[in-house]
């Protein structure tokens, strides 16, 4: 396709193609490199201070993970053989609902 010379441009077009940046630049955004320094996250006076005041919980024992080929076995269960089809999307495999 040939690219429109005129400063007017379709609707339709605004959000790609040649007059994406042109759009930009005349509204005044964009105008300031996005890598400008400043301050981010705060002072690190405050680092850890979350973490610092939560009580400490002492890890439970856990039954042992299988390993090798009974873990393969483990996994083409639960993804293949267990899969309840439903309405809806795909749940992942983390969800805990």
């Amino acid at each position: 396709r040939p690219v429109q010379t005129s400063s007017a441009c379709p609707p339709w077009a605004l959000d790609r193609g040649p007059y994406r940046d042109r759009q930009r630049s005349e509204r005044g955004r964009r105008t300031r490199p996005s890598h400008v320094m400043g301050k981010v996250h705060g002072s690190l006076a405050r680092a850890g201070k979350v973490r610092g005041q939560t009580p400490k919980v002492d890890k439970q024992d856990k039954k042992k993970q299988p390993k090798g080929r009974a873990k393969k076995r483990m996994q083409y269960n639960r993804r293949f053989v267990n899969v309840v089809v439903g309405f809806g999307k795909k749940r992942s495999p983390n969800a805990n609902s």
